[in-house]
């Protein structure tokens, strides 16, 4: 992993996270325990603060930035998937944020939400708990069920194991 600071910002990652030594975090990035970083991504939080909560993982070449008074929260449990783009947003418990999707300033994914691969959620748009939001602008098309909250935690605890096989590996944990 490379940590930059900006001015006095520096990145803090909580014992028994994984970084990937690849992944580089800027200025006030907090990555809580469990959490993930995979390779690539690019954490920027020079303004305003960017936090990975626990358990979370922000997958290859995901790239977040948190604008001056724009913070960026990413809540406990969630997935956020390969080449997504997070800008000033908060993402709340349990959501998973597609492939190459795209959410940004004062938007609210609301907790257990799934925003489909290369959706865009614009400035400042609500997405209810619990919602399947889809497109270009994204729109609420379902409510997510038991069965797409039962996967989300699958593919999540199957990338939450491999974080561990990567941290033993590395000999970080």
């Amino acid at each position: 992993m490379t940590t930059r600071k900006a001015g006095d910002r520096r990145p803090s990652v909580a014992e028994g996270a994984y970084v990937d030594e690849s992944a580089l975090l800027i200025g006030g990035v907090t990555i809580r325990r469990r959490a993930s970083v995979w390779p690539c991504a690019l954490l920027r939080a020079d303004d305003d603060d960017v936090e990975v909560g626990e358990g979370s993982a922000v997958m290859d070449m995901a790239f977040a930035e948190a604008p001056r008074g724009r913070p960026v929260k990413v809540g406990k449990d969630c997935l956020v998937s390969h080449g997504a783009r997070l800008h000033g947003c908060t993402v709340e418990e349990g959501t998973l944020i597609g492939i190459g999707a795209i959410i940004l300033d004062g938007a609210v994914i609301g907790r257990g939400s799934i925003v489909a691969a290369g959706s865009l959620v614009p400035p400042g748009k609500a997405i209810p708990p619990r919602s399947v939001a889809v497109g270009s602008p994204a729109a609420v098309v379902r409510q997510a069920t038991d069965e797409d909250m039962a996967l989300v935690r699958s593919e999540l605890e199957a990338v939450q194991a491999k974080a561990e096989r990567y941290s033993r590996s590395r000999g970080i944990r």
